[in-house]
């Protein structure tokens, strides 16, 4: 089930025998609300980022290189999707654009043999009073972090 308010959009690569044009986010774009700050993000094989919550910044992900997991909680009491949990696997093989509103728990693992590279187009400059962390094996998000063999 996709949560409310959270968008995937595939993402556009242009590549020839010089390398690769990779597209993420225009003004003219549906749903791009503002700019805030881009920043990059780097995560090791098997290593967890998360959990956190922002309380007004919306995040715009994309993973340039390499490969996540990308783990959504929806928390918001108002929300139709109120207590689902989603998984995404972006990155190499599935270039897109995730669009996460407030309110909404996300962390992510890196997935594979190398270093993934996460860029974020966040709506508002890093402000550490709108972010609340929890540990990524906090009891209150109901998510296991371990491989699954589907």
């Amino acid at each position: 089930m996709a949560i409310a308010g959270l968008r995937v959009k595939p993402l556009r690569e242009i590549i020839d025998e010089r390398g690769r044009i990779m597209h993420m986010l225009r003004e003219d774009d549906e749903g791009f609300e503002r700019f805030g700050e881009i920043y990059f993000s780097t995560v090791f094989p098997g290593v967890i980022k998360g959990w956190h919550l922002h309380q007004k910044m919306v995040l715009n992900y994309a993973v340039l290189v390499g490969l996540i997991k990308l783990v959504l909680y929806d928390a918001r009491p108002q929300s139709s999707t109120y207590g689902e949990l989603m998984e995404l696997f972006i990155g190499e093989g599935n270039y897109c654009l995730v669009t996460i509103p407030p309110g909404i728990w996300n962390g992510f693992k890196g997935v594979g043999l190398k270093e993934a590279v996460v860029a974020n187009c966040a709506t508002i400059p890093h402000d550490p009073e709108e972010i609340v962390r929890l540990d990524p094996f906090h009891p209150s998000i109901p998510y296991d972090w371990g491989l699954k063999h589907r």
